[in-house]
């Protein structure tokens, strides 16, 4: 019997549920918690990626064997074969489990460098907050983070998505884009890591007067007490370093958007968000959230 076997070898309560707490684990002896016993506690993670492969075949709690798998893949640098698998297998999953899927596919795609996908999965994720799809219409989610519970905000889902739909604008050089996504970021959560990057994006752009007055207005003041993250510390050094030799030059760039593959003409940011958010209308039932309403006027913002 797989417990008489763990109890064994981990030495620890007799008691299966005092040995499942320790050591995190489901309760049961099926493919899946076979998987976790041998990914947490005999630390094997190739063999508990086959196993995870076993419990999915086995149609055992699929939404998270496939998860655990991909993340696990992952960690293992198989994240392209993770997002097959994410592929192939998410039709098994519940609908409550995609948009949990979502989340490990961005950061697969991320990991990877394919960030035009990156890009159009978390435009999708953007609509469905829109129509009300995003936390199965709710205004909050409960999520977790090491081992602890919090909630989460559609302002704050919101606000997480923008920036990192424009850390991928940046990837693609798109700065225009960037820069209108970074700004309505910070309307709607200001946030010093996500100043920083609009300021970069601007200074691309060669709009050195608007970075100088974001980076002191949203991140100096804000931390004139001192910088308790020593990154962000650098961050600033290294935006000033970057302002201080190009101000003395006449900027060439003022509201020039640097070329990029994807093309601003099947983006559209540059229209307004009202286009930007129809080119990726998928046909949810419309359900929508205050929080978006704060997102669609951009075109006023845009008039550079």
């Amino acid at each position: 019997m797989m417990m008489t076997m763990i109890q064994r070898r981990g030495g620890v309560d007799s008691s299966s549920a005092a040995y499942n707490v320790v050591h995190k684990l489901p309760h049961g002896d099926s493919p899946y918690v076979r998987a976790k016993h041998v990914q947490l506690v005999e630390k094997d993670a190739e063999a508990a990626i086959e196993l995870f492969w076993r419990a999915i075949k086995a149609r055992d709690r699929v939404d998270s064997a496939l998860k655990d798998m991909a993340l696990l893949m992952k960690q293992q640098n198989r994240a392209e074969e993770a997002i097959e698998a994410i592929h192939s297998f998410r039709d098994l999953c519940s609908r409550q489990a995609q948009e949990s899927l979502d989340n490990v596919l961005i950061d697969l795609f991320k990991k990877c460098g394919r960030i035009e996908e990156q890009v159009e999965l978390l435009k999708q994720k953007l609509w469905m907050i829109y129509q009300g799809e995003a936390f199965n219409g709710k205004p909050t989610k409960t999520a977790r983070s090491h081992g602890k519970k919090f909630q989460v905000t559609v302002e704050k889902e919101t606000s997480r998505i923008l920036g990192n739909l424009g850390w991928a604008y940046m990837q693609l050089r798109d700065y225009t884009a960037a820069e209108t996504v970074y700004r309505k970021a910070q309307v709607i959560e200001p946030d010093a890591n996500k100043a920083c990057n609009l300021c970069t994006c601007l200074i691309k752009q060669g709009k050195y007067d608007e970075a100088r007055s974001i980076l002191s207005r949203h991140v100096l003041t804000e931390n004139k007490e001192g910088f308790g993250d020593p990154r962000l510390k650098a961050r600033v050094q290294e935006i000033l370093s970057e302002l201080d030799p190009q101000e003395k030059e006449a900027p060439v760039l003022a509201s020039v958007s640097v070329e990029c593959d994807v093309g601003m003409d099947e983006i559209a940011v540059v229209e307004g968000f009202d286009d930007f958010v129809k080119e990726w209308r998928r046909p949810y039932r419309t359900r929508r959230l205050p929080i978006f309403e704060e997102i669609l006027p951009l075109r006023d913002q845009l008039a550079c």
